[in-house]
């Protein structure tokens, strides 16, 4: 099955939903970087985190970027989430091996470490809003529940989970974020923590074969949950040869002299994706001719 996002209601409104499945995006950045099991885990639990969130917005241009900073050995990572469900992602350190966490699960906090959590959502306005917290834990669902309620004063759940299988593959991702509204009234908060203490963890619930609609069943029982909509999510680049020329010019009439001097053609990566773009001297040429 394709990976989905899931948006809900429950409660007559009082709270909103969303729960996603992300194996197949998760398992094509894993390809793509070729992330060590600890990194795969960390970096797709940001992805699936930031493609729900991206779902959140409102405009077909908005765009929404996740920096995490530590001081672990995975250094940081970016994911940036459109609101059509695309999500692309990279860690800075996709090789890092650490030994199991004390619970026996990939140490993902570990790898990750003390830092910030950095949010920019660009909606076309002059500025794009950025809200940073600290990282609470580094488990990456513990700090975007915490950015929620300290940069959004939104009180928020947020589960998040990436299984691998023995060969280092994926085998299951996804989560759930859910909000309070303010208008919320004590029955309805008590019924939700009930729930979310009973619940066991989203990798459990997708390796039991459940979708994301029966999680949000479990984490919303007995609160008239309302599925609104559902919507298909990929890892997706749209870097393209002219974006990267785009990027060249940026640099400066200097830096570009440099590369001519050397005359030979220049290799660019795409951090996202690993695609290559090679640019001859007469291109270069060419793009020193525009940056002046």
């Amino acid at each position: 099955m394709s990976d989905y996002i899931v948006r809900a209601t429950a409660a007559n409104a009082q709270i909103r939903a969303f729960a996603a499945s992300t194996k197949q995006l998760v398992e094509t950045a894993r390809k793509t970087h070729d992330t060590s099991p600890v990194a795969t885990a960390a970096l797709g639990r940001l992805l699936t985190g930031g493609v729900m969130m991206g779902a959140m917005l409102k405009g077909e241009k908005d765009l929404l970027t996740l920096q995490i900073k530590g001081d672990g050995p995975l250094r940081g990572m970016t994911v940036t989430a459109d609101s059509r469900g695309n999500v692309k992602g990279y860690v800075l350190e996709p090789q890092v091996m650490l030994p199991p966490s004390p619970l026996k699960k990939l140490d993902v906090g570990g790898a990750v470490g003390c830092g910030s959590l950095r949010v920019i959502k660009d909606m076309g306005l002059k500025e794009p809003y950025v809200g940073q917290t600290v990282l609470q834990t580094g488990e990456i669902a513990e700090d975007l529940t915490y950015y929620f309620a300290a940069s959004e004063q939104v009180p928020s759940s947020v589960g998040l989970g990436v299984l691998m299988e023995k060969d280092n593959t994926v085998k299951q991702a996804g989560g759930f974020i859910i909000q309070l509204m303010p208008f919320a009234d004590e029955e309805v908060i008590s019924r939700l923590e009930s729930n979310l203490s009973a619940f066991s963890t989203v990798t459990k619930v997708l390796d039991e074969g459940k979708t994301p609609e029966e999680m949000l069943e479990m984490l919303l029982k007995g609160l008239e949950l309302m599925i609104t909509d559902t919507m298909p999510c990929r890892f997706h680049c749209d870097c393209n040869k002219k974006r990267v020329e785009k990027a060249i010019i940026s640099i400066g009439k200097k830096d570009i002299e440099e590369m001519i001097a050397e005359g030979k053609e220049i290799e660019v990566s795409c951090q996202f994706c690993n695609t290559f773009y090679r640019f001859s001297v007469e291109e270069l040429k060419d793009m020193l001719l525009r940056s002046i």
